[in-house]
């Protein structure tokens, strides 16, 4: 993982409170989605196989799975005069959402856990996954039911407020960037991706005790170091935040290295040229991925078949670290970089980008 391109700040971790706490309401109650919603970027993991074995063999899968691959009105709700303006015409700038069904925290289901721009410049030649910490303090607009938001709350308080389309108007307010497509990715699906590929290797900075462990006792200790570690495992890493002064920072660090590390294996494990590694690999990803109605997952990894995860960047939103707002531990963003940083993001520049990460 580059970690040379993070752009977090070190500080204690936020806890972060369920959106019901941020104004004492708790939020209305969703439907469970289908087993469908349960996993990782599919928009960028098929990508590393159609890229290791040519479009015509992955795109006859693709086919037969894209039709069941569950859609979200992701854009309808949102007031198209507060959106911002396209500049980069050609780019594409995809806010994937994640969540962890599985973390015994998230009893109400209606939390986003993990917030990601993912920006795809004109030429295609690489991306840029940017990762918002979910405590991050910004406004939030008003919700379509009048009863929510137009107020400064974290910022995952958007999705519980408003679901998707507030989420979008959220991100859009904070960023200045406009949102082309959604993807909504529930992050305890690792474990069946990881399964999948056989495993993935993974390099542990530090040795730490996770305490929310799949395991039955709820521990599970990672040694300093690289490792191949299975689907549970991998899930309790990218997972773990208590076990880390900076917190959700760390997290964000080992979701990003996971995501990189699946991408690798995905690429270089032989998967595309095994029909029963290909076929349980997608049906891992298409069956647990939602996506908003106008994207085409056959058109885009198509498009984008030659990237790889070294062509992949990885950064966090600049922030000034934590503090408290209230009763509330919450992420501060420093406004001054940040600006500077999604300018350069809405107007295609990648030099700008990479200029703006040191």
């Amino acid at each position: 993982m580059p970690d040379r391109q993070q752009l977090a700040e070190s500080g204690t971790g936020a806890t972060s409170t369920a959106p019901s706490d941020v104004d004492g309401n708790p939020p209305s109650p969703q439907p469970r989605r289908r087993r469908g919603r349960r996993i990782a970027l599919i928009v960028l993991l098929v990508i590393a196989l159609l890229g290791a074995g040519g479009v015509g063999a992955a795109a006859f899968y693709l086919r037969s799975v894209e039709s069941d691959i569950e859609r979200v009105d992701a854009f309808t709700d949102v007031p198209e005069q507060a959106r911002p303006q396209i500049v980069a015409k050609d780019a594409l700038n995809i806010m994937i959402l994640g969540s962890d069904s599985r973390d015994p925290e998230n009893a109400s289901g209606s939390r986003s856990d993990t917030i990601i721009l993912a920006h795809l410049p004109k030429d295609r030649s690489s991306a840029q996954l940017i990762s918002i910490p979910r405590d991050t303090w910004v406004h939030v607009p008003r919700s379509k039911d009048g009863r929510h938001g137009g107020r400064d709350a974290k910022i995952n308080a958007s999705f519980a407020w408003g679901g998707v389309p507030l989420m979008v108007q959220t991100v859009e307010s904070f960023t200045g960037v406009r949102v082309d497509h959604v993807a909504m990715v529930d992050f305890a699906g690792f474990k069946e991706i990881v399964d999948a590929l056989g495993g993935i290797e993974i390099d542990v900075e530090k040795g730490f005790t996770s305490t929310h462990s799949l395991n039955p006792d709820s521990k599970r200790t990672f040694v300093q170091g690289r490792q191949t570690v299975d689907g549970a495992a991998a899930l309790d890493y990218a997972r773990e935040r208590y076990a880390f002064a900076d917190g959700d920072f760390a997290r964000i660090r080992h979701q990003q290295q996971v995501i990189k590390a699946i991408l690798d294996k995905a690429a270089s494990g032989g998967t595309l040229s095994n029909p029963a590694k290909l076929n349980a690999f997608l049906k891992a990803t298409t069956n647990a991925v939602s996506v908003d109605k106008s994207l085409s997952i056959l058109d885009f990894a198509t498009d984008l078949r030659h990237l790889r995860s070294g062509n992949l960047g990885f950064f966090t939103c600049p922030t000034k670290g934590t503090g408290r707002i209230g009763t509330e531990s919450v992420v501060l963003a420093d406004t001054t970089r940040a600006k500077k940083f999604f300018d350069a993001v809405r107007r295609d520049s990648v030099p700008d980008i990479l200029a703006a990460a040191q």
